[in-house]
């Protein structure tokens, strides 16, 4: 591809070399540096790419895109730009022929709730007929093809390469997650999302690796309201009008509030053996009965900022009603049948404020017992171990305490540390290290009316232990333990 065509929508300065060349590639990792590429020198929080312009360009880097000076060859290109990662996003964009501009892009920001939403509009997009795809939290989602995530939000580059391959399986439109990770390093810059949707917001992510304040990662979730072409808001957000300050989409509003464009009313708790949803009706600019299969109230704003999106897609209710009710989230509340007296699940909460709200949640659905299932990652905040025991033996009848993913600690002394939060309060509880014991220990326990949560892993696949990742998947260890009880 010609470079003039690759710098067409940027601000540059062409500090040496020649422009009118053909590029072989675009790349930011110096391992992967071939004859004639592009290569974008990006500081990143580990490694600053200005570091490794010459080695690049002596394994035949044509074009330098840098943001600081750099010495190379006279015969290399060297383009220089206020911002390395905003200028490949913008360059990413054009490598792959703009495909955002051929699909309808559909992006969620908000401290919670972002992952379940997305599921819930890509069912009732395909519902009505609209081949979706998928960037969030747990995967990508292009056509049959199923990519582990690594980030919320990917790359730029690595957005703009699904966005390309989704238009040519024949997506006509995408929904994601966008973090506010994502909107600070410009990993979305480059296109226009047709709409844009808030859920809420809580301090988090808040330290030295990401925001350094809350009123710096509000700042960067509404990044996504001066970028989207119709924006849809949670109006009983207390952070909503900071977060409209100078947005420049159309707007739209959902939640309990009277002035919320799609409102909820009548909500009702459904709960029987096995199971538990909500229930509710949708007024103002919808007006239907919903029942969904995933229990708590933010099963209702998620399921409005979904209803609202395909509102704005023109969905009659029906289609809207059905998918709503087949909707499941791997990992959210993912609802496990092993018996017909008592419920499983099986959860990602994975820090004490999203454990709070999940166990809260649960309460409120008056079980016999609740009982919860966890550990802590090792190699990570302590804090956080002493804060979930805490607030397990606040909320849980009875804690099972066991390992997630030790990494490089003993599992012994992460479990410690979580009973020392425990014996803050009254809360009962037992010690078991090994995952698939504790878990077995859990349903061989359960009584009458019990709800049992595994919490912390929800789609995790592996537990991480001395740096390796094993294979590890609660579904798959249920099935193992229920097998075993029939032999």
């Amino acid at each position: 591809m010609k470079l003039t065509e690759l710098l067409e929508r940027l601000e540059y300065e062409r500090v040496q070399g020649n422009i009118d060349i053909e590029v072989t590639d675009i790349v930011n990792d110096s391992r992967k540096v071939s004859e004639g590429c592009l290569f974008l020198c990006i500081k990143g929080a580990v490694s600053d790419g200005h570091k490794y312009a010459e080695e690049v360009a002596g394994k035949g880097a044509k074009v330098l895109v840098v943001q600081d000076d750099v010495q190379v060859p006279a015969d290399v290109t060297v383009i220089k730009v206020a911002d390395s990662r905003y200028a490949m996003a913008l360059i990413a964009a054009a490598w792959y022929g703009h495909p955002a501009e051929k699909l309808k892009v559909i992006g969620i920001t908000g401290t919670k709730g972002k992952t379940t939403t997305t599921y819930m509009i890509k069912s009732i997009l395909e519902a009505a007929g609209h081949k979706v795809g998928l960037i969030g939290t747990i995967e990508a989602i292009i056509g049959d093809r199923v990519i582990p995530a690594c980030n919320t939000t990917p790359e730029s580059t690595a957005i703009q390469k699904y966005f390309a391959e989704m238009v040519d399986i024949g997506c006509d439109c995408v929904v994601m997650e966008v973090s506010s990770q994502g909107l600070m390093l410009h990993r979305t810059a480059g296109f226009t999302f047709e709409i844009g949707i808030f859920t809420n917001l809580e301090p988090d992510h808040i330290g030295p690796a990401e925001h350094e304040s809350f009123e710096d990662y509000l700042r960067c979730k509404a990044m996504l309201f001066k970028q989207c072409r119709h924006g849809i808001f949670n109006a009983d957000d207390a952070h909503l009008p900071a977060i409209l300050e100078g947005h420049t989409c159309d707007v739209e509003t959902y939640g309990f509030s009277e002035k919320a464009d799609f409102r909820a009313s009548e909500a009702k708790l459904v709960s029987k053996p096995g199971y538990l949803g909500i229930a509710y009706h949708v007024t103002g600019k919808r007006n239907f009965f919903v029942e969904i299969d995933i229990p708590g109230k933010f099963s209702i704003y998620n399921s409005l900022a979904a209803i609202a999106v395909c509102d704005y897609f023109g969905v009659d209710e029906e289609k809207m009603i059905a998918a709503l009710k087949k909707a499941k989230v791997k990992g959210r509340i993912e609802m496990i049948k092993v018996s017909d007296e008592f419920t499983l699940m099986i959860d990602y909460a994975h820090n004490a404020m999203s454990l709070e709200s999940l166990l809260t949640t649960l309460k409120e659905y008056d079980p016999g017992r609740l009982v919860c299932v966890f550990g802590c990652g090792g190699n990570r905040a302590r804090s956080r171990r002493f804060e979930m025991g805490e607030v397990s033996g606040k909320y849980a009848d009875f804690t099972i305490i066991t390992s997630d993913n030790p990494r490089f600690e003993e599992p012994e002394a992460i479990l410690e540390d979580i009973e020392t939060g425990m014996k803050k309060t009254d809360g009962k509880y037992i010690k078991i290290i090994d995952r698939k014991e504790a878990i077995a220990y859990a349903i061989h326990h359960g009584q009458p009316g019990d709800v049992i949560v595994l919490a912390g892993k929800g789609h995790e696949d592996y537990q991480e232990i001395c740096g390796v990742k094993h294979p590890m998947d609660e579904r798959v260890l249920i099935r193992e333990i229920l097998a075993e009880d029939k032999a």
